[in-house]
Formats: structure tokens, sequence, C-alpha cells
């Protein structure tokens, strides 16, 4: 993202003004693999709740299904990608976001690799609940269905080049060799990026 302190500064903007309509807005971050979902969910989250409306960031990695379950359906080289999900798991859960209950979501721990069930709540108080992943607004069933939870959603738009150089870092940042965390990174996080990037819903913002 060039200026994140300006992305930011649009989104709660917008925020504020549908807050005017609206007792909670569910806001939508999707992009690639690397884009830097996780980064602006926080930092909007951060300036949303220094404003004292009370936000909450829940990620869609907590729907990853465990490696045991991937292995039996050969899905783990694959880990990452759409049919490695939980999909409508993830979808429920959003829809009782939106209804406006009490929920708990699991969240995705990357030290050890497995989701953590009710790590993170959703109270009915919190005015604003920011989802951020790969996949939601990716055209391909039953992800597409979210496209109509959102009441602002985002994609990020990276192109593939710094993509690439950024996802090879992240391995690398996992003591991985520099071989190692090419491959991993054109093999398999690559691999879905361009499904995101061919495969995407119109966003009302789309910020670089």
């Amino acid at each position: 993202m060039k200026n994140i302190t300006a992305q930011v500064t649009l989104l709660s903007d917008r925020l504020h003004e549908l807050r005017r309509w609206q007792d909670r807005l569910v806001v939508g971050i999707a992009g690639a693999p690397g884009s830097g979902k996780s980064t602006l969910a926080g930092e909007l989250a951060k300036r949303m709740n220094v404003q004292k409306v009370p936000t909450v960031v829940v990620p869609m990695d907590g729907f990853h299904l465990d490696n045991a379950v991937l292995e039996a359906r050969g899905l783990l080289p694959r880990k990452g990608a759409p049919e490695s999900f939980d999909a409508n798991g993830f979808l429920s859960l959003m829809r009782r976001i939106r209804a406006g209950e009490e929920v708990f979501a699991p969240v995705f721990d990357r030290t050890r690799d497995i989701a953590i069930a009710g790590a993170q709540e959703v109270a009915p108080w919190h005015r604003v609940v920011i989802v951020e992943g790969n996949y939601l607004l990716l055209d391909e069933a039953p992800w597409s269905a979210l496209a109509d939870l959102w009441d602002v959603s985002v994609y990020l738009d990276v192109e593939l080049p710094e993509l690439r150089a950024r996802l090879i870092q992240r391995w690398l940042s996992h003591n991985l060799s520099r071989a190692a965390a090419t491959r991993r990174a054109e093999a398999n996080d690559l691999v879905n990026a361009t499904r995101v990037i061919e495969r995407r819903l119109e966003a009302d913002h789309v910020l670089t």
C-alpha cells in the first residue's frame, strides 16, 4: 500500500458516514496473499477504536481446515487455496455477525499451524466488524455469497511481482532457505494469488 494512513482515513471517513444509518457495519477486506490485508485491517480497527467506535477484526484464516483433514483429502500441498477452508462454516458465521449476534470466531495460530476455536469474541456492542481474507470477493460458490454481506468492500490491488517478493520474504522469515522459500511461494501462494486476481468480484474501494 502506497500510503496506509491515507487509506485508513478514506475508509474511516466512509464508515463514520454510514454509521448515521446503521447500528453495525461489516467491512470486507480482500486481496491476494501478501497484499497487506491484515495490516490494513489492524490499522483501520485501531483508528476506529481511538475514535470511540468499538471495532473488532475477524480474519478468514481461522477457517483453515486442519492439516490432518487436508492430508486425508490430498490438499495439504495446496493449503491456503479456497478448497482448503471451511467456506460454508465461514459463510454461516458471517451471516450471524451480519445479524448482530454474539459470536466466537476461530483464529489461526501461525506458530502452531492450527486454528484455535472460539478465540475471537464479536460482541453485540461491536459497531464495526472488519473481516479480512483472500477470498472475500471470490466469484466462486460458496464464496460469492459473501459479497452481499459487506457494507463496505475493499480490494487490495498489488502486482504479482511485488506479491512474489513479499511472499518469498514471508517464508524466509520462517527460516526457510531462499530456494525453499521461492518454491513455496511459486508452487502455492502465487497460484492462489492469481486465482484471487482473476476471479474477483467488484469492490467498493480498490486500493493500491
